[in-house]
């Protein structure tokens, strides 16, 4: 099932907040300068540029990422195929930024966010869940309470064809806590038996933390890759000096 939403959006909001202060600049208007990578002024700016940057910025061809959208995962697990249809992903733009930290000599950009968030969307599945044979087909929704997600990325440098600097994305990766709670709300486990898909339904919501960490990680990877996609394009529309308002390091 469809689980977890990475936040990791919130990563393209943090690079922007560096924006300098220049009449034409790329960035959008709604961007707070940092003129430092204290991280202070980094989640205070990352914070404030979330609400709006989660609508998507289509000038630049950054989607939207609130509502985060899937039109079809296929999910292949031992014993299980799963299949999300025409999914939406709420609440990014309520994302609280917990820690923000950029050493830009060293190439390292850390960051950290809790989020609340709500997935809908249709589903397929055949195979066995934990104790369960399955066959089911019908709606589902997730609620995730205060998941938290944290990231390490290695950052470059480099020049487009008219020789402007850029700030790319060289490599990644992430931890990510399932948070307070999960509330799953799945119809049709069982395909003409009520009684069974309301039984087993009752147990994915008393062991939700066993059958998250069971399924959750496809679904995870899935969305850091659609988001870091999503982050290399704000970067390579928008050149270096626009982006970061100290010198930029020798590479």
């Amino acid at each position: 099932m469809c689980k977890k939403y990475v936040l990791v959006f919130t990563y393209i909001a943090v690079a922007a907040s560096f924006v300098g202060d220049c009449s034409a600049k790329i960035a959008p208007s709604f961007i707070t300068p940092c003129n430092n990578t204290e991280p202070a002024c980094l989640i205070k700016a990352t914070q404030d540029s979330i609400p709006e940057f989660s609508k998507g910025v289509p000038e630049l061809g950054v989607p939207p990422l609130d509502p985060f959208v899937i039109d079809e995962l296929p999910i292949q697990l031992p014993g299980v195929k799963v299949t999300f249809l025409q999914g939406k992903a709420t609440g990014l733009r309520k994302c609280q930024v917990m820690n923000v930290e950029a050493y830009l000599e060293k190439n390292v950009f850390l960051l950290q966010t809790r989020c609340n968030l709500t997935i809908k969307g249709k589903y397929t599945a055949v195979g066995r869940l934990l104790l369960f044979p399955i066959n089911g087909d019908g709606d589902a929704k997730i609620r995730i309470v205060n998941s938290v997600i944290k990231m390490d990325i290695k950052t470059k440098y480099y020049k487009d064809a008219e020789g402007r600097d850029h700030f790319g994305i060289k490599s990644y990766r992430y931890t990510f806590d399932y948070g307070d709670r999960i509330y799953y709300n799945i119809t049709n486990l069982f395909k003409g038996n009520p009684e069974l898909s309301n039984t087993v339904l009752q147990f994915l919501n008393e062991n939700w933390r066993t059958v998250t960490e069971e399924f959750g990680k496809p679904v995870v990877d899935y969305a850091m890759n659609v988001t870091v996609s999503t982050a290399r394009k704000f970067f390579q529309a928008v050149p270096y000096d626009e982006l970061l308002y100290v010198p930029i390091p020798k590479y």
